[in-house]
């Protein structure tokens, strides 16, 4: 997929958001600008807090 058309699902993903949710979305984008390629990335802190939260289960569970 291209940038373009990404740009261009953003766009109609965008006109189906409900207007309370608008301002998180605008907050996220805008968060996603200020990242550097130094720090780590949202995805990478999702898998991190995924794994950690897995392996406590699994603790957990015993």
């Amino acid at each position: 997929m291209t940038i373009s058309q990404i740009k261009r699902e953003i766009k109609k993903s965008l006109e189906k958001v409900p207007e309370t949710a608008l301002k998180d979305v605008l907050a996220y984008l805008k968060q996603a600008q200020e990242n550097n390629s130094d720090k780590p990335s949202l995805k990478s802190n999702l898998s991190k807090v995924l794994d950690e939260d897995k392996n406590l289960l699994q603790r957990l569970a015993k």
